[in-house]
């Protein structure tokens, strides 16, 4: 499968809207993601996962752990005008091997 060049990830990153946090109740995330937003479940208080489509266009589902004590794992915050941003970065081993930060609810590329 051939690699989107990085010149065009970046542009299209660029124009695409930033992407919004929403919130499910429950340890799972739905079945069908947005094609926008981050999905995080929560439940009773503490949150479990997030997900998002991957941000290359392949389609394929993530989920990132943001439960303590696991390893890997993640965490996302939130700033007052409610743009997300997760940590560390995103790094696909597999498939399209897309690596890429949500900072400001912007997907920001790495090379």
């Amino acid at each position: 499968m051939k690699r989107t060049p990085l010149w065009w990830r970046r542009l299209i990153a660029w124009f695409t809207p930033r992407r919004s946090l929403i919130v499910v109740e429950g340890d799972t995330l739905p079945k069908r993601l947005p094609l926008w937003s981050l999905v995080m479940a929560r439940d009773d208080g503490e949150d479990w996962s997030v997900g998002l489509r991957c941000p290359c266009g392949c389609g394929q589902r993530l989920e990132m752990i943001l439960l303590k004590g696991v390893k890997p794992r993640w965490d996302i915050s939130v700033d007052p005008k409610g743009h997300v941003s997760l940590h560390p970065s995103v790094w696909l081993r597999d498939g399209c091997k897309s690596h890429f930060w949500v900072k400001g609810g912007k997907i920001v590329w790495c090379e």
